[in-house]
């Protein structure tokens, strides 16, 4: 963990994620955000109390106070740390949009996981 950063774990075997995340990365010009591959680095995933289970089922992003927030939630907190996005963070803040997001990534987040396989360290595509 990364005390004062926010941390990203994203699933760097999956093309999707990748694509998904190369644009983020292009826009986090500060270096806000760790980007944690745990395709290639789930040893440390585990000694941050997350198993690659439960990162491969669901997006997983720790706060700058270190509280680990997962799915809908978990983007909401990387769009704070990102330019033009953190416009969308606030906004779905005050509306309390984050249920009806959260309603709208499980099914996501079933399928993209369904289309992938780990097992040990080794993720595969389905």
């Amino acid at each position: 963990m990364t005390p004062g950063r926010v941390t990203m774990y994203f699933d760097g075997g999956c093309p999707l994620c990748r694509r998904e995340v190369a644009q983020y990365r292009r826009l986090d010009c500060d270096g806000r955000v760790r980007w944690l591959d745990i395709s290639t680095h789930s040893a440390e995933l585990v000694a941050e109390g997350i198993t690659l289970d439960e990162a491969m089922a669901r997006l997983h992003v720790r706060d700058r106070n270190g509280e680990l927030h997962t799915g809908a939630a978990g983007f909401v907190v990387l769009w704070a740390e990102l330019p033009y996005l953190r416009g969308l963070a606030r906004v779905v803040r005050t509306l309390r949009l984050l249920p009806a997001l959260e309603l709208a990534y499980r099914p996501f987040a079933r399928w993209r996981l369904r289309h992938r396989r780990c097992a040990g360290d080794v993720c595969e595509r389905s």
